[in-house]
């Protein structure tokens, strides 16, 4: 439901490096996420945003703090069941898609339900049809990602990442590596399918543009969160 907390975290810290080297990477983040909505993380290179966004996305764990995605506290778990954690609940978007070039755009929207095997090759196979239709590409289901232009690996690339019908999806970049009429296409997409899925996206971007359209916007500095703005306010991206 719309206005619930689909993804928090409480006072992150996270150093990154050797001990002689050792860089304070994210310094007491805190944040709220809400299912139906749409976060944009801001800010210059080298300030934590993509430390912050791998956290959350368990793809790597904080040195104090907590995660929460939905009512499941991601504290002590073990690697094996973090990783089940992030399959069921975190759908991954990155800057360059990372599809496999030899698979169709059908094979890949399918991984993620392999890797979590709760379904039918059947079931797998119908809804990676849906997911496909639902992104503009039902036309394109058994073309190789490598024939497919920039703006449809992406498209690929985001009915990836809710094949396991997650409950929040995070991104990096999504659109950075696209035109400005394909990146456009691309986070309408994925605002529609937030609104309409009640998912939460979280994304990393440099796109002016693309935070302004968010609900919020969280801008970082020297790994903290030094303001929040809803949306409409003035940013300096």
């Amino acid at each position: 439901m719309k206005g619930d907390i689909s993804l928090s975290c409480r006072d992150l810290e996270r150093f990154l490096g050797e001990e002689e080297e050792r860089v304070h990477a994210l310094r007491g983040v805190s944040l709220n996420v809400e299912t139906g909505s749409l976060h944009a993380v801001v800010g210059p290179s080298g300030c934590g945003k993509s430390t912050l966004l791998y956290i959350l996305g368990l793809l790597d764990v904080p040195d104090a703090g907590s995660v929460e995605v939905g009512s499941t506290l991601i504290s002590g778990l073990t690697d094996e069941e973090l990783a089940r954690r992030r399959n069921e609940l975190i759908g991954f978007i990155f800057q360059f898609h990372f599809l496999m070039e030899d698979f169709t755009a059908h094979e890949n929207v399918m991984i993620p339900m392999r890797r979590l095997g709760q379904m039918s090759d059947e079931e797998m196979a119908d809804r990676a049809a849906d997911l496909l239709k639902a992104v503009a590409l039902g036309n394109k289901l058994r073309r190789q990602s490598r024939h497919l232009s920039g703006g449809e690996q992406q498209r690929v690339a985001i009915a990836r990442a809710l094949a396991n019908d997650p409950q929040v999806i995070l991104a990096d970049e999504p659109t950075g590596n696209l035109d400005t009429d394909n990146s456009q296409r691309a986070f309408e997409l994925l605002s529609n399918i937030v609104r309409e899925r009640e998912k939460a996206l979280l994304l990393v971007t440099h796109n002016r543009f693309i935070a302004d359209a968010c609900d919020w916007v969280h801008e970082m500095k020297d790994g903290r969160i030094i303001a929040s703005h809803p949306h409409g306010e003035r940013i300096s991206v």
